[in-house]
Formats: C-alpha cells, structure tokens, sequence
C-alpha cells in the first residue's frame, strides 16, 4: 500500500505512469474486441458449415438412427469447418417425422483461447450454434426421364402442347441441355425440375416454379417386378373384328387393325417379340391389366406403336407385381428401344407407362382431373398435344418427386 502511495505522490515523471494507468482500459477494451471478433468469426465460420450439415443429413433423416445421424453431422461438420482454433468441438443431431417428410435439428459447440481477455479473467471463450433443416417430397410427378447424361432428355418440338394437370416433369440428365422446348411448343405444369439445365425455358409454365441443378429422382419402380413366364401361349396374333381374349404369352407381338375391338381379361399379357401396333380404327381396352414388353423364347425385345385415332383405354392393375403399371418395359432391353403411343385424344393409359430403357414418343392422354396416367423412360419426346393428371387413388401407382430440403433455423 505504501509503495502505491508513493507512486500516486511521487512527482517524478509522473506523466508516464500516469498515461500507463489511464491507457490499461482502453488496451484491454481493444484486446477484447479482438478475441470477440476472433470469436465471431469462428461462429460464422461454425453456423455455415453446421447448417450444410443439417441439409446433407436431413436427406438421410428418415433412414438412420440418431447415433449414426450424430456421426454423419459431425462427419459433415468437420469436412466444412477448417478452424484449428477452436477446440473440444462438440456435434449432436436429431430426426423427427413431419407431415411431408423429415427433419434434422443440428447443435455443435467448441472452445477458443483468447489472447488478450486473459487479464480480466477470461481465458477462454465457448461458442455453440444450432440448425434445423427438413426435407420433403410432394409425390406429384407424372412425367420423369430417367436418362443421366443424354441431350434432350425430354422434349417438345413443333406446334406440341403438354398440359399436366396438377402435376409435375422431372428430368434426371445433368446435359446443359437436358430439357428442350423448341418452336413454337409449350409445356404447362405444377412444376419443372432437372439435374441439367433447361433450353427454351419461356415455353414452360408453372404453378411452383422451374428448377435446375437439383438430385435425380429415382426410379419409383425399382422394386416392381412382372412374375416368369414360360413359353408362347399365342403366335403373330392379328384381330380385326370384336373379340376377348386371355392373358399370356403373346409372342411375335398383336396386331389390331382397322375394325378390330379387342378387350382384354384382366392379367398380364407378355408380349415377347413383334411389336403391339393399333393402327387406326382399332380399339383396345381392359381393366386391370399389364402388359409386358419381353423377350424370351424370341431374339429381340417387344416394342409398341400405337397410331393416330385408335382408341385405347387400359388400366393397371391395383395389387401383385405389377401393380399401378399398365405398360412394362423389360429393364433388359436395349437402351433407347423405340416405342411410340401417338394415339392422340383417344388413347389413354391408367397408370404407369414404365419403359425404363426406351425412348419414348407420346402424344395423348386426356388430361382431366378424373385421370392417372405417369410416363417414366430413359428419354421422352412428346410428339403431338398431351395431357396427364395424377387422380391415382385407385390405381395402384407410386408417387415420385424430387426431395426438396431446405433450412428452418
């Protein structure tokens, strides 16, 4: 106590210690700033990298347990958040179900020394954040190509005009040009999506919007299956008059022409071989029915080629293998086998059209909100008007669509 009397007293330059004394606050006001400022930067730096975790596993919410979902975030937060000064670093996750999807809730905390708080009694400084962020999907796709790479994945060209009722066009190809909409063509829809990116994107309308640069979708039907079959039940099977017929093994194809009336028994017909062709004049209809694009006691797969006013009305079956499928293609053939429904106005397939390896050509479908008509193939021109709506409560089908996941603190 005496010696800090005397220098308080002392008059011995006694400027200086007195500016030393004056200057103590200002440099530890200024050291402070500089570890909170260190501190800020470092929780930026911990919120960014915690908040493209909570959107990578949000993805993965519905498939995990909560331990592995903690690791994948901490595995995720450590790839983003490069910052050796912060220590003791702690990562917790967790999932939950909402009404279109799921959530992840993310919470990470660490630990930084400060440099100059240390002489007010702060030597350390801790700093937590915390995200959530949640994914979902509507299941309104009706239209999807399945094709990664190739150029015009899906298309419209000439005068075409696509209407999907309600529901959406999805395109998997990540081309610069993965969706085409040349002259005077028009696509309307819920919404747009593809991997790739979209040419002639004025010719689209939407209720939700156009994206690019998003995830494929994937294949709804991966796990359907048609049951085996054996050999030829009917041979180059022709018909021009009114007849029902059975199903089974329709080898070297059917062939419906001018005249023909054919109704179909509900089942599956394997069409192993030929092609189904309904020529005009034609008309093919049946319930609960799948047919099937083979090849087995024939060389080459069954295609289709449904011309301009037949009349086809088929609806898929609502359980077993094939169920919500009226039209199956084989995932063995070729990719890029041609089939062709242009049947126009007067065609229409309930269900799903899967032909995961053609290359598609459709115009028709009726496009009314009493409707269920999906198109998935590997790539899809529409060739003339179309319509598609997705009323597929009683059908059997599978919604599909892209997850959306997105931030929501």
């Amino acid at each position: 106590m005496s010696r800090l009397r005397q220098f308080w007293t002392s008059n011995d330059a006694s400027v200086a210690p007195m500016l030393a004394v004056a200057a103590l606050p200002l440099l530890t006001a200024v050291g402070a700033a500089v570890d909170l400022g260190r501190a800020s930067s470092a929780r930026g730096a911990m919120q960014a990298a915690l908040d493209a975790a909570s959107i990578i596993i949000a993805k993965d919410a519905k498939n995990v347990d909560a331990d592995q979902l903690t690791s994948n975030a901490l595995q995720y937060f450590g790839a983003n958040f490069q910052n050796s000064e912060v220590y003791g670093i702690k990562v917790t996750a967790s999932n939950s179900s909402t009404s279109g999807g799921y959530s992840a809730s993310t919470s990470a905390a660490g630990t930084i020394k400060t440099r100059f708080m240390g002489i007010i009694g702060y030597s350390e400084l801790s700093i937590g954040v915390r995200s959530a962020a949640s994914s979902a999907a509507d299941g309104l796709g009706c239209v999807l190509s399945l094709n990664s790479h190739a150029g015009s994945a899906t298309a419209g060209q000439g005068s075409t005009s696509v209407l999907l009722d309600g529901c959406s066009l999805y395109d998997n190809s990540d081309s610069p040009s993965a969706l085409t909409v040349g002259g005077s063509a028009q696509i309307s829809a819920f919404s747009v999506v593809a991997v790739g990116n979209i040419k002639s994107a004025s010719n689209i309308t939407t209720v939700q919007g156009i994206r690019t640069g998003v995830g494929e979708v994937a294949d709804p039907y991966i796990e359907s299956y048609f049951p085996p079959f054996g050999t030829c039940t009917q041979q180059n099977f022709k018909a021009k008059n009114t007849i029902t017929i059975d199903p089974g093994v329709y080898c070297d194809g059917i062939n419906l022409n001018a005249g023909a009336n054919v109704t179909l028994n509900p089942g599956i017909y394997y069409l192993d071989g030929g092609s189904l062709t309904v020529n005009g004049g034609a008309m093919l209809s049946g319930t609960d029915v799948t047919l099937v694009f083979t090849s087995q006691n024939r060389n080459q797969f069954a295609t289709a080629s449904i011309n301009g006013n037949a009349t086809i009305n088929l609806k898929s079956p609502k359980t077993g293998g094939t169920a919500g499928i009226v039209v199956f293609g084989d995932r063995r053939m070729p990719v890029g086998t041609d089939f062709k429904f242009n049947g126009g106005a007067t065609q229409y397939l309930g269900g799903a059209i899967y032909l995961p390896k053609a290359a598609i050509g459709f115009s028709g479908g009726i496009g009314s909100s009493s409707n269920c008509t999906q198109l998935i193939g590997d790539t899809i021109s529409f060739t003339g008007n179309s319509g598609f709506s997705l009323n597929c409560k009683s059908y059997g089908t599978k919604p599909f669509s892209s997850t959306v996941v997105k931030l929501t603190s």
